[in-house]
């Protein structure tokens, strides 16, 4: 063979053996168990008010949050099986809610504005039941009365339940009096705040009302406000809030829900200058650590080790965190037909895949789902399979273990590989061994980045340059 060949014939060679020498990549799963319900010690510390900051004085604000089955008046009396199911359920309803918003987004094209007469028009918005699976401990009103609140990056309204009551439901601290506090105000109906509302209506008193129906049915209304809300030592002012009066429907012990989503109503989007317009959470996997999941607002949300992806504007649905999906990788490889295009977000506001806190199991569009766990299952065939368990159909028996090896898998999203922890998609479902992936298909065109996916990340939104960021390793 003559000099000039020989090199091509090398790297020819060389090529060839690199591309069949990259072995499959596995990572090891330790075993745990399902996590049982943690007592809320924690609430007592926040309640004191002592030294409250004037907002002025701080970009920064940080608060514990909670899982709602510590909430839940059943926890204490469930076994950590029940309590799971009643985790699925309520998974399930949520994510047929945030289908069904994405599709009556589309189909609400008129672009006629919502008077005051179309008051009984229901604005679907995130839900009630399962309208987050977190929840932290913050006060409303001067001065602050502590209750729980729900946090929701699927809606925007914050709201609260107030009295006097024509119905409410159960909640585990008193309910809110505005008469009791000196910073409430109401909104009046000619107030542009008021014309922010999708569907605001007036009383008699010519004073804002709103009402959020949410996807199970499930409904608040009352008054529209403004209110200043107390973040431990923080003081946050002249939020815009819903003081309901008539709250019905499967509303999970919290005193109301703080709307964490993009539209121009929520919680980030009215503080957002006050904080850099950022924020980030991190939620603990419960089955492995007792320290609480936090959130961050201001500079200090944004961590130094974070991969970024562009946020993606729907024309038809300001409320969501839209992502670009391109890919997912099992074991170092690429999946063959898991490609960008089934997941793309249209102009008509169809399709395309969301990060959200409140959806426990990451839903992807069908093709897509077939395809990563096909290639999952190739992957695990060393692992002694089991029946099928609620919506999860690629289970395994891991009795007697206490860890094993499993494929990889990362999300690939635009500018930002995520490489997900074992524990973030084998997951165990009962106390007998049985361990499943924790991922599920949808005939919805909508795909969701869930919770259990994003466990032991700091989730950023950094809304200042549109971007979501994951930083692994974040909740230290």
């Amino acid at each position: 063979m003559d000099g000039k060949r020989l090199p091509i014939f090398l790297s020819l060679f060389l090529t060839i053996s690199v591309s069949f020498s990259v072995p499959f990549q596995y990572q090891t799963l330790v075993l745990t168990s399902l996590p049982q319900p943690q007592t809320l010690s924690w609430a007592t510390q926040q309640d004191s008010g002592s030294e409250i900051q004037p907002e002025s004085e701080t970009s920064t604000l940080s608060v514990n949050l909670h899982h709602v089955d510590n909430l839940s008046p059943a926890a204490f009396n469930s076994t950590p099986e029940s309590l799971f199911k009643i985790r699925l359920r309520r998974d399930a309803v949520r994510v047929k809610a945030l289908s069904t918003i994405a599709a009556v987004s589309r189909t609400n094209v008129s672009g006629k504005p919502r008077g005051a007469g179309d008051f009984s028009s229901s604005v679907i918005s995130g839900l009630a039941q399962g309208s987050g699976e977190y929840f932290t401990r913050l006060g409303v009103g001067t001065p602050a009365k502590y209750v729980y609140m729900v946090l929701d990056t699927g809606s925007d309204v914050v709201w609260v339940q107030c009295s006097p009551c024509r119905k409410c439901y159960t909640q585990s601290d008193p309910v809110f009096d505005p008469k009791a506090s000196t910073s409430f105000l109401g909104v009046s109906c000619a107030s542009p705040l008021c014309r922010r509302l999708d569907s605001p209506g007036c009383n008699n008193r010519k004073k804002c009302l709103y009402q959020v129906s949410y996807g199970d049915g499930s409904f608040t209304v009352g008054e529209f406000s403004t209110e200043t809300l107390t973040f431990r030592r923080t003081k946050v002012s002249n939020i815009a809030l819903g003081c309901g009066h008539d709250n019905e429907g499967l509303f999970v012990g919290a005193a109301g829900l703080l709307g964490l989503g993009r539209g121009k109503l929520s919680f980030p989007t009215q503080a957002g200058s006050r904080f850099g317009k950022k924020f980030s959470y991190c939620l603990v996997d419960r089955s492995a650590s007792s320290k609480p999941s936090s959130m961050l607002f201001g500079e200090s949300a944004v961590s130094r080790n974070a991969v970024f992806t562009p946020l993606l504007s729907n024309p038809k649905l300001d409320t969501f965190y839209y992502v670009g999906l391109n890919g997912i990788s099992v074991g170092g490889a690429r999946v063959p037909g898991i490609t960008a295009s089934l997941f793309k977000l249209d102009a008509t506001g169809n399709g395309g895949v969301i990060v959200d806190s409140g959806t426990s199991v990451t839903r992807l569009t069908r093709p897509a789902y077939v395809a990563l766990r096909d290639a999952f299952r190739a992957g695990a065939s060393n692992l002694k399979r089991a029946p099928d368990f609620s919506l999860f159909d690629t289970c395994f028996d891991l009795s007697g273990k206490t860890e094993v090896k499993v494929p990889t898998v990362v999300l690939h999203f635009g500018g930002a590989d995520v490489s997900l922890p074992a524990s973030n998609y084998l997951i165990p479902v009962d106390s007998d061994g049985k361990f499943c992936f924790a991922f599920a298909g949808t005939m919805s065109g909508l795909s969701i980045i869930g919770n259990i996916q994003q466990q032991g990340f700091r989730v950023v939104f950094d809304l200042a340059t549109n971007r979501v960021g994951f930083a692994p390793r974040g909740c230290a």
